[in-house]
C-alpha cells in the first residue's frame, strides 16, 4: 500500500477544495436540477489529481527521494487541466501567424437573449458563433469598408462575467485585412481601424434575430420556468421585437502592436474556465469570497462574497454541452484549406513561416512534472538532492472502478497532492 500524504499546511485554495466541502449540502438542494455534462464536471473537479483517479511515484536515482503525483481528469472545465491543452494549441496557432495588425472584438448577447440561451445552450451558443462570423465576413467583403473576400478570423465562446453570472459572448481575433475573390492580391486594413463599429452591431443583431426565429418556427427553442409564456407565439414576436429594436453591444478594442502579442491574448483566453483558483481569496463557514473586476467602475478590483451552494451552481452555469467546440476559426484560417490560404497569404505579404517557438515544449515539461501528463515519463531533477534524475518508480490506479455521481458522491478527506 502506498502511503498518501496529508495536505500541506500551505495547499492553496482551489475550485475542487469547496466543491469536496461542499458536495452533501449541495446534491442535496441541487441533484434533479442539473444536466448529465454538470454532474460529469463536479465529479471530475472532485477527484481531479487525488487518489481517486490513480497515479504514480516517482523516485530520485541517486538519493531515493519519493513523491506521489495523482493523475489529472482532464476535464475542459476543471481550473488545472488547461496549461497543457493550451500549450500544444499555442504551438500550432504559432506556426499561423503572419505579419500584420490583428484585431480584438467582442459580440455579446443581451441579458434577454442571453436567458434565452442559457436553456438552449447548443443551439444558441451555436447561433452565436455562426451570426458573428457571418457578420465579420459580409462587413469585411463590402467595398465601402474592406472590399476582403476572405479575412481570417479566431471565435473563442465565454459564458460568464466575472462575478460567474451567465453573460455569452464571444471573443474573435480577426486579420488586419484579407484575400481578394481570386486570391491574387491581399488588401490590408488601416493600421488603427477594421471595420466599423455600429455597422457590426446592426448586422449581427439582424443576423441574430433571423436565426432565432427560423429556430423557433421550426419549434427547436425550449421555454421553462419564467421564460414558459414564450413558447406561445405572439409572445416569442412580441419578445424578439423587443430586443432587436435596440442597439446590440459590439466592442472593438485596440489592434495588437505586432502578431506575438496576439499569442500573450489567445494564451489567456482560449482555455479559460469560469474561474481560476487565483482568485479566490477565501472559504470559511459555507461561503467563499473571491476576487472580480467591476467593469462599471473602471475595472475596479473588488471581492465577492456568495454561499458556496450559490458560488458552485454559478461555476456549473458555465458547462458546456459534449463536445460542443467552443474554439473555431473561419476565413481563411477554416480548418478546410488553411494550408493553402495560409501559403497562399505569405506568397502574397512576402514573409515566410515563422520559427517553431521552443516556449512550448518547456511549459509541456512543466506540466508534465505537476501531473498534467499521466502517461508521459519526463526528466526531473531531485527537489532534494538536486543532482539525481526523478523517474516513475510505480503506479496505481483508481480507488474505484468509478467513483461517479450520484450515489458515492467524493468524501472531503480523500487526500490531494502536496504542492509545496
Amino acid at each position: 500500500m502506498l502511503a498518501l500524504r496529508p495536505p500541506s499546511a500551505r495547499q492553496i485554495l482551489e475550485v475542487a477544495n469547496i466543491f469536496r466541502g461542499e458536495a452533501a449540502s449541495f446534491l442535496q438542494d441541487y441533484s434533479k436540477q442539473l444536466s448529465s455534462q454538470q454532474k460529469r464536471v463536479f465529479s471530475d473537479i472532485q477527484a481531479c489529481r487525488t487518489a481517486v483517479m490513480g497515479g504514480h511515484v516517482r523516485a530520485c536515482n541517486d538519493c531515493d527521494h519519493r513523491e506521489i503525483a495523482y493523475n489529472s481528469c482532464r476535464n475542459r472545465h476543471c481550473p488545472k487541466c488547461q496549461a497543457m491543452a493550451r500549450a500544444q494549441w499555442l504551438a500550432e496557432r504559432e506556426a499561423e501567424l503572419l505579419p500584420i495588425p490583428y484585431f480584438h472584438i467582442i459580440f455579446t448577447l443581451p441579458a434577454e437573449v442571453a436567458a434565452v440561451a442559457l436553456q438552449n445552450k447548443r443551439l444558441l451558443y451555436g447561433m452565436l458563433f455562426k451570426a458573428a462570423s457571418a457578420t465579420l465576413k459580409e462587413v469585411a467583403a463590402n467595398p465601402r469598408h474592406l472590399g476582403a473576400a476572405q479575412i481570417g478570423v479566431l471565435a473563442v465562446l465565454h459564458t460568464w462575467g466575472q462575478n460567474l453570472m451567465h453573460h455569452p459572448h464571444l471573443h474573435c481575433v480577426v486579420s488586419g485585412g484579407g484575400l481578394s475573390q481570386d486570391d491574387s492580391r491581399w488588401i490590408a486594413s488601416k493600421d488603427y481601424y477594421f471595420l466599423p463599429v455600429k455597422v457590426l452591431s446592426r448586422v449581427f443583431r439582424n443576423k441574430f434575430g433571423r436565426l432565432l426565429e427560423e429556430a423557433f418556427g421550426r419549434g427547436e427553442l425550449g421555454f421553462y420556468g419564467k421564460l414558459a409564456p414564450l413558447a406561445e407565439p405572439t409572445a416569442f414576436r412580441h419578445f424578439l421585437d423587443a430586443a432587436t429594436n435596440r442597439e446590440w453591444v459590439v466592442y472593438a478594442k485596440r489592434p495588437f502592436r505586432e502578431p506575438a502579442c496576439v499569442l500573450k491574448y489567445l494564451a489567456r483566453y482560449t482555455h479559460r474556465v469560469a474561474i481560476s483558483n487565483r482568485r479566490l481569496v477565501s472559504y470559511r463557514d459555507g461561503h467563499v469570497t473571491f476576487r472580480y473586476k467591476d467593469y462599471a467602475r473602471q475595472s475596479a478590483q473588488r471581492v465577492m462574497t456568495l454561499t458556496a451552494s450559490e458560488f458552485i451552481r454559478r461555476f456549473l452555469m458555465h458547462v458546456l454541452p459534449d463536445r460542443f467546440m467552443r474554439i473555431r476559426h473561419y476565413g481563411f484560417l477554416a480548418n478546410r484549406d488553411r494550408r493553402s490560404k495560409l501559403k497562399t497569404c505569405r506568397r502574397l505579404l512576402g514573409c515566410d513561416a515563422p520559427p517553431q517557438s521552443q516556449h512550448d515544449n518547456i511549459e509541456q515539461a512543466e506540466c508534465e512534472a505537476v501531473g498534467h501528463a499521466d502517461e508521459t515519463e519526463t526528466i526531473i531533477r531531485c527537489p532534494l538532492c538536486k543532482t539525481g534524475r526523478m523517474r516513475i518508480a510505480d503506479t496505481f490506479g483508481r480507488l474505484t472502478r468509478r467513483c461517479r455521481w450520484p450515489n458515492n458522491p467524493l468524501p472531503a478527506e480523500i487526500p490531494y497532492q502536496d504542492s509545496s
